[in-house]
């Protein structure tokens, strides 16, 4: 797969501390976390997306998988269909599983509950997180590990996957703008952080599709592929 890298260059030594699995016990790399935001009602699908199939995996399945590859640590998300959900999450000493109450609130107030967990669990040790997509199974690793090398080569502020001048998900976020996404009207998501200061995103532009498909109906389902929900 093609992964350009905007306005950069990777080293050598960061090509090789990233090469399938972020070395978070080097002390020299900053530790870096992801959160997993499943917490959807999946309405237009009319079945919890989390619980979908790309495969033999489920999408809750594999999105966990992609997030592990490049964060020392998980935080997954869950709302609507918890009870549906939570036993699909794979049992691993890394993930931790939280709920947002709220999750009719939208996207943010997810990404908040998630990030106040990161922040607990000590907030000088994180020095970024990886948001992704639980519907967005689809991102090849690849475009993971091409974000992180961007971030462990820059420190960016906000570091965003982007396909055909389309920005969308894995996105990280610097510690930095922690306090920005936790104050940020839920209204208006988290693309009021994003879009507030132009200077400080950087875009990884990345041959993969995956970062803008929204599988959000049996019928975005079918056009990628995809088995429908069980029981259409």
């Amino acid at each position: 797969m093609r992964v350009t890298i905007l306005r950069s260059a990777l080293s050598p030594a960061v090509c090789a501390a990233n090469s399938d699995r972020i070395a978070d016990a080097n002390l020299s790399l900053p530790r870096i976390e992801a959160i997993l935001l499943a917490a959807g009602e999946s309405r237009r699908m009319g079945y919890p997306k989390p619980l979908l199939r790309v495969g033999a995996e489920s999408f809750i399945a594999r999105t966990t998988a992609l997030a592990l590859g490049v964060a020392s640590r998980l935080v997954i998300v869950l709302g609507a269909h918890a009870e549906r959900v939570r036993p699909a999450v794979a049992p691993d000493s890394r993930i931790i599983v939280v709920e947002n109450p709220n999750f009719d609130r939208g996207q943010l107030s997810s990404l908040k509950v998630g990030l106040a967990e990161v922040i607990a669990g000590g907030p000088q040790a994180v020095a970024a997180v990886v948001v992704h997509l639980a519907d967005h199974p689809l991102v090849a690793p690849a475009t993971f590990r091409a974000l992180v090398d961007d971030y462990r080569k820059t420190a960016s502020p906000i570091v965003v996957a982007r396909y055909n001048g389309r920005r969308g998900h894995p996105v990280i976020f610097d510690r930095a703008v922690f306090a920005e996404l936790m104050a940020a009207p839920e209204d208006q998501g988290a693309r009021v952080v994003v879009n507030a200061d132009a200077a400080r995103v950087r875009y990884v532009d990345v041959d993969d599709p995956g970062v803008v498909l929204d599988l959000d109906t049996p019928a975005d389902l079918a056009h990628a592929g995809l088995p429908p929900p069980p029981g259409l």
